[in-house]
């Protein structure tokens, strides 16, 4: 199999198995003999201070997860996302790029740039980590933003009322040059593979093919056997060594979903109690936020993995989907994210796999394909269910998930109860 190809004028990849999106990988990492000038020149700029999710789109952008986006978007780039759900590039070809990616400033930021072409960005805690070049200052007209990208103004949005709606008047775009890597320290960067990496572990491990599962819960057996039924198809289609990329989405998610840290010690148990096969299986964080956009959004997951080398993509019921904020129903119909992938302009290269629903089979006691002839047999365990299940200390039924998975999300629901009761204020007597 034919090796990583690096590029003598910029450190890009190139896989074997799938080029990245305008054909060059996206590193704006300022390289490190340039790194003490440009801190020096960045303290003379004025300055943006970012949010935690906009140091999360910043991350995004500089490992080449969006490529061949280079910065935040200007107007143009934006106006083709918002309502083209793709770029075009010089050459005339398309590009799929659903989410806007954008950086919002108020009105006091915006005077205290003034004529600047140039300005240097801070993260919550001040520290300097980039420079935002060529600027271009325009109108954020939120509204229709969250009704392009959601389909509704509904309020509830986790995403839209988080980031959106108490954001600035204005967005700000350019080209950025990010002065050292992006790190948390959590204890889970050695999780946070770019692109780059990600690509060449697979040329390592000699992937002839890389099939990407994106998520953002705990994996239970209805999950496993998805996967491992993928790695059996395709070893059907004739590859040889097809590599999983196991890729839990690490950026903003709602307050009720499982928090990262959780997420990947339960991930590691999977992997541990054989439910996935670790010489196949490559777990890693994609650290974009969520916006729980359904079809728009889950056209954003799929590009993002073409970047990260992956040529085929699992797609299930909902991607990207949440219930509507006001109403008991889903906010998208179930089948329109599989149906929308399988034909967004720029995503033609990537191989769509649609997987079957599984649910836990009463009679066989494990999680199986549903049947609808012998509907009755099986259970559907959602979400919700399985978080009341881990809440109440009752076991979800054998076979559902791997019990050292199934501890690690006990033991958080049992912090979160001690939590509350800590939280509660004593009982006064009258």
């Amino acid at each position: 199999m034919q090796g990583p190809v690096q590029s003598s004028s910029t450190s890009v990849i190139k896989s074997s198995l799938i080029e990245p999106d305008g054909g060059v990988l996206v590193n704006l990492i300022v390289p490190e003999s340039e790194r003490e000038a440009k801190t020096a020149e960045a303290e003379s700029l004025p300055k943006v201070r970012l949010t935690k999710i906009d140091v999360e789109w910043l991350h995004v952008i500089s490992e080449g997860w969006a490529s061949p986006l280079k910065g935040f978007m200007r107007e143009d780039e934006y106006l083709q996302s918002l309502h083209f759900n793709s770029l075009r590039l010089k050459d005339g070809s398309f590009v799929n790029m659903s989410l806007p990616i954008v950086l919002a400033i108020d009105d006091e930021t915006k005077e205290r740039i003034g004529s600047s072409s140039d300005v240097g960005l801070v993260r919550p805690d001040g520290d300097l980590i980039a420079i935002l070049r060529s600027i271009q200052i325009y109108k954020h007209n939120k509204e229709e933003r969250i009704a392009r990208t959601w389909g509704t103004t509904a309020p509830g949005l986790p995403y839209a009322e988080e980031v959106i709606t108490r954001a600035g008047n204005w967005l700000i775009g350019g080209d950025l040059e990010v002065l050292k890597p992006i790190k948390y320290n959590d204890g889970l960067d050695h999780y946070r593979l770019s692109p780059k990496q990600l690509r060449q572990e697979f040329d390592r491990r000699g992937a002839d093919a890389v099939f990407a599962f994106q998520l953002r819960n705990p994996v239970h057996n209805g999950h496993a056997l998805l996967m491992n039924d993928t790695r059996r198809r395709l070893l059907e289609m004739g590859f040889k060594n097809p590599i999983l990329l196991l890729h839990p989405l690490g950026g903003f998610t709602k307050a009720d979903d499982v928090p990262l840290d959780v997420r990947m010690e339960q991930h590691s148990k999977v992997l541990e109690d054989g439910v996935l096969d670790p010489e196949t299986t490559i777990v890693a964080i994609f650290p974009s936020p969520m916006h729980y956009a359904g079809p728009t959004e889950v056209q954003w997951h799929a590009k993002a993995r073409i970047n990260a080398g992956a040529n085929f993509y699992i797609v299930g019921r909902d991607p990207a989907g949440m219930g509507h904020p006001t109403e008991k129903r889903d906010l998208y119909d179930p089948d329109h994210g599989k149906k929308v992938l399988s034909m967004a302009p720029g995503l033609e290269k990537l191989n769509i796999l649609p997987f079957r629903v599984a649910a836990y089979d009463t009679m066989a006691k494990k999680m199986a394909f549903f049947d609808p002839s012998r509907a009755k047999e099986f259970l559907f365990i959602s979400g919700t269910k399985m978080r009341t299940y881990a809440r109440t200390g009752e076991n979800p039924p054998d076979g559902f998930m791997c019990p050292g998975g199934w501890k690690v999300l006990v033991k958080y629901y049992e912090s979160l109860q001690a939590e509350d009761l800590i939280q509660q204020p004593a009982a006064v007597s009258s």
